[in-house]
This record gives structure tokens, C-alpha cells and sequence, in this order.
């Protein structure tokens, strides 16, 4: 049998809420990449989350919210305007489990 293939992302024009967890690597600690990634959250509004540097180097970044601000938020740490260098991300699509209020660094 085989394991339950990943939510896909939603689609780009999508109000419905969701839960994007993204994962960045490269050099993304001690630049300020947290403080940037929460002030573009909060630029595109309507975003509940936090982002939180991991002991392997990397960013994760918790946003919930409509699909396409989700969307918009996973497109800038893609290809945006970001501190450091990013070599990639990772990202995987989830229902909403709630319980932030407004976007947080952790």
C-alpha cells in the first residue's frame, strides 16, 4: 500500500484558509531573516504564524491565512528580495490548526 500522497498547494486566486509550513535553507540565521520574513507577512496581511530558526541552519516558517496570501508569502521567500541566500525551500500544505495571534518570531 502505498502512503498518502502530500496536500498539493492551493490554488493561486483561493480564499479558503490554509497552513503553509515552509522550510528555507541557506545562509538565513543572523541576518535577520526572521524580522524580514514577519514584517512581509504582515505587509501582505491577513497572516497568523511565526518564524522560527532550527538547530540544522535552516528557517521554518508557519503561516495561516487565506491560500493565495499564503502563496504570496511562499513566492518572496522563493525569489524575493530576502536577507542572506537562499538555496531553497521546502514547503508542505495543511489545514489551519489555529491558535497564533498575528505573526510571530520565535
Amino acid at each position: 500500500m502505498c502512503p498518502p500522497s502530500p496536500p498539493v498547494p492551493p490554488a493561486a486566486d483561493s480564499r479558503e484558509p490554509v497552513r503553509m509550513t515552509a522550510w528555507v535553507r541557506g545562509m538565513v540565521q543572523g541576518v535577520g531573516f526572521r524580522w524580514h520574513t514577519r514584517a512581509r507577512a504582515l505587509a501582505i496581511g491577513d497572516l497568523s504564524g511565526f518564524a522560527l530558526n532550527t538547530a540544522d541552519g535552516r528557517v521554518q516558517v508557519v503561516a495561516e491565512g487565506p491560500a493565495e496570501r499564503c502563496l504570496r508569502l511562499l513566492g518572496w521567500l522563493r525569489e524575493g528580495d530576502t536577507p542572506g541566500r537562499v538555496d531553497g525551500v521546502t514547503e508542505i500544505w495543511d489545514t489551519p490548526r489555529g491558535g497564533y495571534e498575528g505573526f510571530e518570531i520565535r
